[in-house]
């Protein structure tokens, strides 16, 4: 039985990228592969879960204790728990950071021979996988925030380019990252390739579908300003004050002082605005269902999987018109989807103050589109073919194919 090890250096279920480990683990169980798991997790936190492994198959690396006496640091500055963020640690912290990702992947690596090795995120626990394992072939993951990371910690970058470079295949999300990864690592384009991102089908779909009699709009992601939600909040404020019959929906978490700002300017808001905190896929997909546009006016995305999701539970659909989105997404979903011209930018997920004014504009133009639309029924019936091309089962396929080309080729160095 072939063998691969999963690794993800931050809390698994809670991010885009925890879920496409999920997903991963759950298919490759199915095909037949003998597999481990890597997480980052709190000291404080009972043994993490993913999928249906066995918890003797997933090996923690905590932190917040001895050697790491730091919180899991996460991929985006603002993670929906607490977190440490890169930009801020110290130098002793990053070399503890590194030293305990080394220690805890070789031992792993030492007792359980993996033949392929899976990792997520183009960032620094990737970077060292081939000096921790030199005889087995590495497959990263780009899911776009080491990308973002690389921006807003150059200090770091170099030694991240260096060692990622050296990875046997990097999968990305769409035809833009494949060339920035190129360009950023200077690999050559046959080295990677474009999976996109999936959906679990049987959680997330349109059966039983049952919106409320006030239309719903519904918002999922991290309670921060990256994903757009201040201006989602000024547009629906004007839908509101134009007597619009609508109900704001927010389903995310988020820390600090941001985080507590527009939890508490919801709070001021209800009950036209109503929180839902952290939820789980079956919960989030229920609430789905209740919906009629799905909101997503991020300022910076890899590809948001929870766009498809939304799609697949029936909502329509306004999002930022992103390079991920509109390469990926929009030639697939076409009508259902509402693309919001971006603002202009001062940083990778800063925008312009002063264009902030035109961009909700835009934003509450293209709800109110939406939300006059009519229903999208079911995309099962509707859209089968757009469906099948973003569930997980097609995007395993397309990683499960390097897998076994890797597993059976000789480890570069």
């Amino acid at each position: 039985m072939p063998r691969v090890l999963h690794a993800l250096s931050q809390r698994p279920s809670l991010t885009g990228s925890g879920v496409t480990l999920d997903a991963m683990v759950r298919h490759a169980a199915r095909a037949g592969w003998d597999q481990r798991v890597v997480v980052g997790v709190p000291a404080d936190e009972p043994a993490p879960a993913v999928a249906d492994l066995s918890k003797t198959r997933i090996h923690p690396l905590r932190f917040g204790e001895c050697e790491l006496p730091f919180p899991v640091p996460g991929m985006s500055d603002v993670m929906p728990y607490r977190s440490t963020r890169f930009s801020t640690m110290s130098d002793e912290q990053v070399e503890a950071y590194v030293g305990g990702w080394r220690r805890h992947l070789a031992e792993v690596v030492a007792r359980w021979a993996p033949d392929v090795i899976h990792t997520h995120h183009l960032w620094l626990m990737s970077s060292i996988m081939k000096d921790v394992a030199p005889e087995v072939r590495v497959l990263a993951h780009c899911h776009a925030t080491g990308l973002r990371q690389m921006e807003l910690c150059p200090h770091l970058a170099g030694r991240v380019r260096r060692g990622c470079a050296r990875v046997d295949r990097v999968v990305v999300l769409h035809r833009g990252h494949a060339e920035e990864v190129s360009a950023v690592l200077d690999m050559p384009l046959r080295r990677i390739q474009v999976i996109g991102a999936g959906f679990r089908e049987r959680l997330f779909h349109a059966r039983g579908r049952e919106p409320s009699d006030t239309p719903r709009l519904l918002f999922v992601g991290k309670i921060s300003a990256a994903k757009g939600l201040p201006s989602l909040l000024d547009a629906f404020d004007v839908l509101a004050a134009d007597g619009r019959d609508v109900e704001l929906h927010v389903a995310g978490s988020g820390e600090g002082a941001e985080a507590d700002a527009l939890r508490h300017r919801m709070d001021a808001m209800a009950p036209r605005v109503v929180q839902h905190g952290h939820l789980s896929q079956p919960e989030l997909a229920r609430l789905m269902r209740e919906c009629s546009v799905f909101a997503l006016p991020s300022m910076y995305e890899g590809l948001a999987l929870v766009i498809v999701e939304a799609f697949a539970c029936g909502c329509r659909l306004v999002a930022t018109a992103l390079p991920g989105v509109v390469e990926q997404l929009a030639p697939n979903l076409g009508d259902a989807l509402e693309l919001v011209e971006p603002p202009a930018m001062v940083g990778v997920d800063t925008p312009e103050p002063a264009a902030l004014p035109a961009f909700t504009v835009r934003l509450r133009e293209a709800i109110e589109r939406a939300l006059n639309a009519p229903p999208l029924g079911d995309p099962v019936e509707t859209r089968p073919e757009t469906i099948a091309s973003f569930t997980w089962s097609a995007v395993f396929e397309r990683v499960e194919s390097i897998w076994k080309e890797l597993s059976e080729q000789p480890a570069s160095r």
